[in-house]
């Protein structure tokens, strides 16, 4: 109701065509900057293009060896070796282009160790690693001979007495070991200067303009997005260092945590100018990143996990949905309908998409729209730390962890963070429900909308030039479509594209181009997108702004009830398509089926 005799505002929104949405929306151009990013690479793995000729003469070797003896020889090891060996991203540019997204290194006392080492450190680490790699190399040579001499005694029984297969089998397993043992030493005792102060600068500008050609058609503040940009990313870097310790990498410590914990300490301190605000863009960071994942998950994944996961979001949310309004309606008597459906689908659905959509629907009042969004951001920085503590300390399945977080934390920023801090099959389930729940938002809002128009105000919200959406199956089509978060396309895309590309060629070649090649470089920048969205995340929450909705009473009481029983009821449902009904499909997850 109007105070003082103001008007009330209410919301509305002004819809962009499809055509403009392309052009001027995060959705899209997370996909417009994907798509450019796997174009650039691919031309890059193949113009400075590995010896992949080589891998059927390796792969041949391998098949005789094995067919001869039955088990890895000497020989099959050898060409093994040399077939895996065979990777795009050690090669020209490539190789390059990958140095310069190297993250800071481990340390235990200094951190200057993580990202600079002098020649003269570097010479000392060589001398105090040389015994070690000279008896390594001692090792490896006996155990090469004592391997030598137990498959030449099989094969003069032509691999037909087991006795001695197992024999040369063991030998040929201790010198394997042998081998990495002396890897590990080499490594140790030809340790290198390194200074990535140059490549972290370089890939700090590579990543500011790369979201700029985005920015500069979403609308950014292009002067205020270049000043707060070197802030976020150094705050990312720093994420980064501070995770490296050796102490904090030990407990499991992770980037993630940090990134957010460093926001946290600033917003809620110094505070957070205009210009990192609109730096911190957190949605586009992580829908990018994505995009990018997409092309590492097989297409058989994501529709693995599509069968339960529309258990876990389509039937949850909206019994969740209608509990918690009914709720406040019947039980705690809220004052108004229009928060309440607000509040309920924020809390149910995808937080501040969603609760944009529900009150342009109802045509709740501004007011409400900002106490929604406020209490979401308020217990989402709560849920991004507790869900994950909860499913680490009680032994959770990562599967079944993942869904139970896709399907409660709200907005896909919160979910990919809280998913990491389990693990990465957690974060891909996670991220991959959460989208599914996004497809909701519009058939949510017609809902709502109908109901409105139906039901509730029908003089006010059905009259002409009122109604914000056409009450038909045309017009529920259309709401469905309009809300429908266009970044998944981009990662189903990627999906089914990269998957169609390893099914056409072969395993050692995509192995070589795809996985060792465009998807490694994909998952380097996928990892900076992250950590500077997680960086994001925290500067964006300022208790001190969310004091107001705490005040709510009512208000407050119906987004606790609502998401303990989301909570309660998603964790439920989750166990059961996944760990009881579909433990088949789990179990396939879980093997990167």
């Amino acid at each position: 109701m109007a105070e003082n005799g103001q008007t009330p505002e209410f919301v509305t929104e002004s819809r962009m065509s499809m055509w403009k949405q392309m052009g001027k929306t995060e959705d899209w151009w997370s996909i417009w900057l994907a798509g450019l990013f796997f174009v650039f690479v691919t031309a890059c793995i193949f113009i400075w293009k590995p010896p992949v000729q080589e891998l059927p003469e390796y792969r041949a070797i391998m098949n005789q060896e094995m067919e001869e003896a039955g088990f890895r020889t000497i020989a099959y090891t050898e060409a093994e070796k040399k077939l895996k060996g065979i990777k795009a991203r050690s090669e020209g540019f490539t190789k390059t282009l990958r140095s310069i997204t190297d993250r800071p290194k481990g340390w235990t006392a200094n951190p200057i160790k993580s990202i600079y080492m002098s020649e003269s450190e570097a010479a000392a680490k060589r001398e105090a690693a040389a015994g070690k790699l000279e008896q390594a190399e001692k090792n490896l040579k006996q155990a090469r001979a004592e391997a030598e001499e137990a498959e030449n005694a099989a094969g003069a029984a032509q691999f037909q007495d087991e006795e001695l297969n197992k024999k040369a089998r063991a030998a040929i397993t201790e010198w394997r070991q042998a081998m990495s043992a002396y890897s590990s030493a080499k490594s140790a005792a030809t340790a290198q200067a390194y200074n990535l102060i140059p490549s972290l600068i370089i890939i700090g500008l590579v990543l500011m303009l790369f979201f700029a050609i985005g920015g500069k058609f979403i609308g950014f503040n292009l002067k205020e997005y270049f000043i707060g940009f070197p802030v976020i990313f150094g705050l990312t870097v720093l994420s980064y260092i501070l995770s490296k310790q050796a102490t904090m990498s030990a407990l499991g410590i992770s980037y993630v945590l940090f990134g957010i914990f460093i926001g946290l300490i600033i917003a809620n301190t110094t505070g957070v100018s205009k210009s990192i605000k609109t730096a911190g863009q957190t949605e586009f960071f992580i829908k990018t990143g994505l995009v990018l994942l997409g092309a590492r998950i097989l297409f058989g994944q994501i529709a693995l996990i599509g069968l339960p996961g529309l258990f876990v979001t389509w039937v949850v949310t909206p019994v969740v949905l209608i509990t918690t309004f009914w709720f406040g309606q019947k039980i705690i008597k809220m004052p108004s309908k229009e928060l309440n459906i607000t509040v309920s689908s924020d809390m149910c659905v995808s937080g501040v998409s969603a609760a944009i959509a529900t009150a342009s629907a109802c045509r709740a009042k501004k007011e409400e729209l900002t106490l929604a969004i406020g209490m979401s951001m308020i217990f989402v920085a709560i849920m991004i730390f507790l869900l994950p503590a909860i499913a680490n300390v009680t032994g959770m399945h990562p599967v079944w962890a993942g869904a139970w977080l896709g399907g409660t934390v709200d907005n896909t920023g919160s979910v990919v963070a809280a998913g990491e801090l389990i693990g990465y099959e957690a974060m891909v389930v996670a991220a991959t429900i959460k989208m599914i729940q996004n497809i909701m938002i519009g058939v949510i809002a017609f809902g709502v909308a109908a109901y409105w128009c139906l039901k509730v105000e029908p003089a006010r919200a059905c009259q002409p030039g009122q109604a914000p959406i056409k009450l038909t199956f045309g017009g529920a089509l259309a709401e469905i479509w309009y809300r429908f978060p266009k970044f998944i396309l981009g990662f189903i895309g990627a999906s089914i594209i990269f998957s169609i590309m390893q099914a056409a060629v072969s395993m050692d070649w995509g192995n070589a181009m795809v996985s060792e090649g465009i998807l490694s470089l994909a998952n380097r920048f996928r990892g900076w997108f992250f950590a500077m969205a997680f960086v994001s995340i925290g500067l964006s929450i300022s208790y001190q702004d969310l004091k107001e909705p705490l005040r709510g009473g009512k208000p407050v009481l119906l987004y606790i009830f609502g998401q303990t029983f989301n909570l309660l009821l998603t964790l439920f449902i989750a166990w059961l398509m996944f760990m009881v009904i579909f433990r088949d499909i789990t179990e396939k997850l879980m093997l990167g089926a």
